[in-house]
């Protein structure tokens, strides 16, 4: 990749560029793997750490050291996630009205007794990257449905949420783009207070919490119906994650 590819970045004014060039040069003299890494990505730390090269540089370099760490082979199969895949969590659907792909994810089926935080971490990693791999040129962002039918204190997980929000917003900078959190129960408040106060201002902004009857409606104004899980009014069924 010459130099004029690197800071070939749609969408980006002339200083953003030169900053992401910026970015790639600082990086790269401390880990040469930052090479086989795209500009957009790059854009997407920075971004998230409001322009600041110093402050992107740091992060991008603590998650190429994450991901070599959690996944060294550069990717995670299911045989290294086998219990998270048995609870039947994740679900992978159409895509929303502006490109992003879906994930459905039934809350209540995830299963905190007896698991490890390693695998969940992995888990998480490997439902992420799935969802990018889905993203079509030019979308950087996914939508997620968030389900949390079901949910009680036995299903509760707090330190796995943290950890979830953690991956998210330091090694998957700029990756979501809205959260529907739909059939939420009273008693779940009391965890997402907790859980709030870990989500930076502008990833807050990104979850909606839609009433009962206002559900198609709400998701029908994001999601055509064709791309709609059946389960919500729409023509789609749900697929699981690693169907994908």
């Amino acid at each position: 990749m010459d130099v004029e590819d690197k800071l070939a970045l749609p969408g980006s004014d002339h200083a953003e560029k030169k900053k992401v060039a910026s970015l790639r040069a600082l990086v790269e003299a401390e880990d040469l793997d930052a090479q086989d890494v795209d500009n957009a990505t790059l854009r997407r730390f920075l971004r998230a750490r409001d322009l600041d090269v110093e402050k992107a540089s740091v992060q991008f370099l603590k998650y190429l050291r994450w991901r070599k760490a959690l996944m060294p082979q550069g990717f995670i199969s299911e045989s290294d996630i086998p219990n998270e895949l048995s609870h039947k969590e994740v679900y992978k659907q159409g895509f929303d009205k502006q490109g992003r792909p879906i994930i459905v994810y039934l809350v209540a089926n995830h299963v905190p007794a007896g698991r490890q935080l390693d695998e969940l971490k992995r888990f998480i990693a490997y439902m992420l990257d799935k969802s990018c791999a889905r993203m079509p040129n030019g979308q950087e962002k996914f939508t997620c449905i968030a389900d949390i039918h079901g949910w009680g204190y036995s299903s509760s997980d707090v330190r796995g949420y943290l950890a979830a929000i953690d991956i998210l917003q330091n090694y998957y900078p700029e990756r979501l783009g809205k959260v529907f959190l739909i059939h939420v129960p009273y008693i779940f408040m009391k965890v997402w207070k907790i859980m709030y106060k870990f989500l930076d201002p502008n990833t807050r902004k990104k979850f909606v919490f839609v009433e009962k009857k206002e559900l198609k409606a709400t998701l029908l104004a994001d999601i055509d119906e064709s791309q709609l899980p059946e389960k919500y009014g729409g023509k789609l069924p749900l697929v699981p994650i690693e169907q994908s």
